[in-house]
C-alpha cells in the first residue's frame, strides 16, 4: 500500500471521516461541553386543525431546528470536501453542487416524517424517487454531478453504524452469518455462471460473472472488484451495475414488506435482506424498515458477506487467465486481494471494537445510547445522501438501451430468484430454532 493510499483512497477518507464523526460524538456526550446532534425532522401531519406540536411550521419556527441543520450540512458538508480535496478533485465544483444536494436531502426527509407517508415507506425510498423522478425528467445537471459520490457515502454511513454493532454480537452471530453468506454466496456465482454461459448462452463471459458477483455478494462493490478481475468491458460493468441498482430499490423496498406479511421474526428476516439484497447500504435500510435487531443482523450477515470480494476477486482473475482467457499471462497474489478489499470494512469493525471494548466498560448503557443517538442521525444522512445520489445517478432510458436481448435481465431475474430460495432455506436451517439454537443479540437501542 502506498503512503498516499490512507489520505487519497476514498475507501481510506470513508474511514478517517467515520472516525471523526464518532469522535467528537463522544466527547460531545462524554464531556457535555457542546451539542454535536444533527437534525432530525420530527413526525408531522399535513392536514389543518392538527396539534401546533404535530405540525410542520412548529419546527419550523423553532430556532433549534435551524442550528442543527446548519450544523448538519457544515459537519457533512466540510468534512466531504476535504475528501474530495484530498481526492484531486475541485472544491469549487463540489461545494455549490453538495449544497444543492443537500437541499434535495432536505426535502427528502421532511417528506418521508410526514405521518401518513411515514407509515408505508422509509425516507431511503422517496430519497430514490426524488432521485430517479430528476434524472429521468428534467435530467441530472453536469453541474451538480461532482456532489453525486454514492459509494462514499454509504462507506462512511457504514464506519459510523459500526459503532452501534456490539462486537459480542458479531461473535455470537458469527457462525450463523458464515453459513448464510459463505456457503450460499459460491453456490449462486456457479449456478449463474452455468445458466448465463450454458442455458442462456451468453457469449460476453466477463458480463455474466460479473452480474453473478453483484448478485450474490454486494451489488456494485463486487461488480467493480470481479469486472476488473475478469477485464469486462466499462459498458458491461455499467450494465451489471445498472441492473443491479434497479432490483436493490424494488427489493430494498419490497423485501421488508414481504417478511413483515409473512410474519418472519426480525433475526430472520435480518439474515434473509442480508444476504439477498445487492447493496450494502440497500440491506441497512431494508432492515432497519424492520426493526433495531433486523438491522445489525442483515448488516453482520452483509459485512461477513462482503469480506469474501476479495477472494472472489482473486479466483475469478486466476479462472479467467487459466480458462477463459487461453492466453492471458495474468498473475494475482496477496497484494492484488488486498487492492480489492474494501477498506471501510475495517473501519466498520474497528468502530464495532472501540464500542465494545473501550467505550462501553467505561463508561453506562445510557451514554453508549446517547453516542448512538447522535450518530444514528449522521448515518442516516449519509444514507440519504447516498441513496439521493442512486435516484440522480440512474436514467431508465440508458439502461433499456443496453438491455440487448433481454438475456442479462433474465440472468439477474433467475439468479436472484435462486439466491433468495436458498438464502432462505440456510436462514430457516441455522435461525428458525429447529436445528440451532437461536443466538442472543444484545442491541445498544
Amino acid at each position: 500500500m502506498a503512503k498516499n493510499d490512507l489520505l487519497k483512497k476514498e475507501d481510506w477518507l470513508a474511514v478517517w471521516i467515520g472516525f471523526i464523526v464518532i469522535a467528537i460524538a463522544c466527547v460531545s456526550v462524554l464531556a457535555g461541553w457542546f451539542d454535536f446532534s444533527a437534525l432530525k425532522f420530527g413526525t408531522w401531519h399535513w392536514w389543518e386543525n392538527v396539534e401546533e406540536k404535530k405540525s410542520l411550521a412548529s419546527q419550523f419556527a423553532n430556532g433549534a431546528f435551524w442550528i442543527k441543520l446548519l450544523r448538519t450540512f457544515l459537519v457533512t458538508g466540510v468534512l466531504f470536501g476535504i475528501g474530495i480535496k484530498l481526492q484531486g478533485e475541485k472544491l469549487s465544483k463540489f461545494i455549490p453542487a453538495y449544497l444543492v444536494l443537500f437541499v434535495i436531502c432536505i426535502l427528502v426527509r421532511m417528506i418521508s416524517a410526514e405521518f401518513t407517508l411515514k407509515m408505508y415507506l422509509e425516507w431511503a425510498f422517496w430519497a430514490l424517487l426524488i432521485g430517479l423522478l430528476i434524472s429521468n425528467t428534467v435530467g441530472t445537471p453536469e453541474w451538480l454531478k461532482p456532489a453525486i459520490r454514492t459509494e462514499f457515502y454509504i462507506k462512511t454511513g457504514l464506519v459510523i453504524m459500526g459503532f452501534s454493532v456490539l462486537f459480542s454480537n458479531i461473535y455470537k452471530f458469527a457462525g450463523y452469518g458464515l453459513g448464510i453468506a459463505w456457503i450460499v454466496t459460491p453456490i449462486v456465482i456457479i449456478f449463474m455462471w452455468w445458466f448465463g454461459t450454458k442455458v442462456l448462452k451468453i457469449g460476453n463471459k466477463p458480463l455474466v460473472i460479473t452480474l453473478a458477483s453483484a448478485t450474490s455478494v454486494c451489488g456494485t462493490s463486487a461488480a467493480i472488484a470481479t469486472g476488473a478481475a475478469a477485464k469486462a468491458k466499462k459498458e458491461d460493468l455499467s450494465l451489471a451495475i445498472s441492473i443491479s441498482i434497479i432490483f436493490t430499490i424494488l427489493m430494498m423496498v419490497f423485501e421488508p414488506m414481504i417478511i413483515r406479511w409473512a410474519g418472519m421474526n426480525q433475526m430472520m428476516g435480518g439474515a434473509l435482506i442480508g444476504g439477498t439484497v445487492d447493496s450494502t447500504g440497500a440491506v441497512v435500510l431494508a432492515g432497519n424498515a424492520l426493526g433495531p435487531e433486523a438491522e445489525q443482523v442483515a448488516s453482520m450477515v452483509k459485512m461477513i458477506q462482503n469480506i469474501l470480494i476479495g477472494f472472489i476477486a482473486f479466483f475469478v482473475a486466476v479462472f479467467f487467465a487459466m480458462k477463459v482467457d487461453k492466453t492471458g499471462d495474468s498473475k494475482v497474489g496477496a497484494g492484488e486481494i488486498w487492492t480489492r478489499f474494501p477498506k471501510f470494512i475495517i473501519g466498520f469493525f474497528v468502530a464495532s471494537l472501540v464500542a465494545s471494548f473501550i467505550i462501553m466498560p467505561a463508561t453506562s448503557g445510557a451514554d453508549v445510547k446517547a453516542i448512538n443517538g447522535v450518530l444514528d442521525q449522521y448515518k442516516n444522512w449519509a444514507f440519504v445522501l447516498a441513496f439521493t445520489s442512486i435516484g440522480l445517478d440512474t436514467n431508465f432510458k440508458t439502461l433499456f438501451k443496453q438491455m440487448q436481448g433481454g438475456k442479462v435481465l433474465w440472468l439477474y431475474i433467475v439468479g436472484q430468484v435462486f439466491n433468495i430460495a436458498l438464502t432462505l432455506f440456510a436462514v430457516w436451517f441455522l435461525l428458525s430454532g429447529v436445528v440451532f439454537d437461536v443466538p442472543n443479540l444484545d442491541l445498544f437501542k
